[in-house]
């Protein structure tokens, strides 16, 4: 299916993902790549990610991950059908498969699609940006990717709960100032939720938080000790490294 879309092919895991995304407006990047690395899928497992874009993250658990079936869904049908081309042109063809629905339709309407329950894992990185309360391009596919209305977050986790299995893990990767609503939203569909919190500079606070937690779990809250994303001169830090370029897995 022809894209239409101007596009650049950017490398990801030290080259071992080669993905062509849109040259304009939102382009996936670091928090595709840590979100795929917090995602405990093991081989033989099926993974959703909502919001799947290009693939990024997708791909990069893909290639982490050997023996996995990824479902993307994406509202966008140009950025699904490029989705698809980049699983091909990665090797992942036979194990990646493009949805273009929208998370926020009625699960009737999807049925056919996904399977309602069916997912060992389901991950997502939603729009960090709410309705009114930022300046958003005039681009309607950049607007859309960076932001959601004021309850898009309860919207998202409803979504990867009917997706996922009983004792599914979800796995969402979101700004640290959303945290109060995102736990929020969490609440009542999954449990025993973990926290990690990823940090630009030493004693700096944190700019994203990784929450995981899983279906139907009572078990407590937990707090994992955070990763600091760069050194002082700038340069990734031997932790941020190891999942930027040798995809080692996270918590």
């Amino acid at each position: 299916m022809e894209t239409h879309l101007d596009t650049t092919c950017d490398a990801f895991l030290n080259g071992r993902i080669h993905v062509r995304q849109p040259a304009k407006g939102f382009r996936s990047g670091l928090d595709a790549v840590f979100l795929a690395a917090a995602c405990p899928a093991a081989n033989g497992d099926t993974v959703l990610e909502a919001g799947c874009g290009a693939g990024v993250a997708s791909l990069c658990l893909s290639a982490r991950v050997g023996g996995i079936a990824v479902t993307g869904v994406e509202a966008d049908l140009a950025l699904a059908a490029l989705a698809k081309e980049n699983a091909a042109a990665n090797g992942f063809g036979e194990s990646f498969e493009a949805v273009a629905a929208d998370i926020g339709a009625p699960w009737s309407l999807l049925d056919g699609q996904l399977r309602r329950e069916g997912y060992d894992h389901v991950m997502a990185n939603p729009p960090f940006h709410v309705h009114g309360r930022a300046r958003l391009s005039k681009d309607g596919r950049n607007a859309r990717s960076r932001a959601m209305h004021e309850r898009g977050l309860e919207q998202w986790l409803r979504f990867l709960a009917a997706a996922a299995k009983p004792d599914g893990t979800a796995t969402v990767i979101h700004t640290a100032e959303a945290l109060p609503r995102l736990l929020a939203a969490f609440e009542g569909r999954f449990g025993g939720l973990q926290l990690l919190p990823l940090h630009p500079k030493a004693g700096a606070p944190a700019i994203r938080v990784i929450v995981r937690g899983v279906k139907g779990s009572r078990a407590p809250f937990s707090l994992v000790p955070g990763i600091v994303l760069h050194e002082a001169d700038g340069t990734p830090t031997p932790a941020a490294r190891a999942v930027l370029r040798d995809a080692a897995k996270l918590f």
